[in-house]
């Protein structure tokens, strides 16, 4: 039988300014281990600290600009882009421009605040 999901939970968003994170399914809304789904709002000019996660993270966005920086470099994904990042890669996620962002993140496994691994 499916399982109607009626709301998501807000949960507390690292950096440097508030940042809107609706979760849908995940270990906070659900208790689901397997992945997580979540609608993220961001300000312009937010950033948060470094990770190197311990889970792949596909990140569609819907509204503005996610500039992600990486070891490699760095790019902007634009609405109607998406990005993967696996497992283990150190990346950097911010909005930089004036607009901000609004984009869904899907993590494999579910995201967890102890296999973020964010930098201090």
């Amino acid at each position: 039988m499916p399982i109607h999901i009626s709301k998501p939970t807000r949960v507390e968003a690292a950096g440097n300014k508030p940042k809107l994170i609706d979760e849908y399914v995940g270990r906070v809304n659900n208790g689901e281990s397997r992945v997580s789904v979540a609608h993220m709002r961001s300000p312009g000019g937010w950033v948060e600290p470094a990770q190197q996660p311990e889970f792949d993270e596909y990140t569609v966005v819907l509204k503005g600009c996610l500039h992600v920086t990486h070891d490699g470099g760095a790019l902007d994904v634009h609405a109607g882009e998406a990005i993967l990042t696996k497992a283990g890669e150190r990346v950097c996620y911010s909005t930089p421009g004036d607009e901000g962002a609004e984009y869904i993140a899907v993590c494999l496994p579910a995201f967890s605040p102890d296999t973020v691994r964010r930098a201090d």
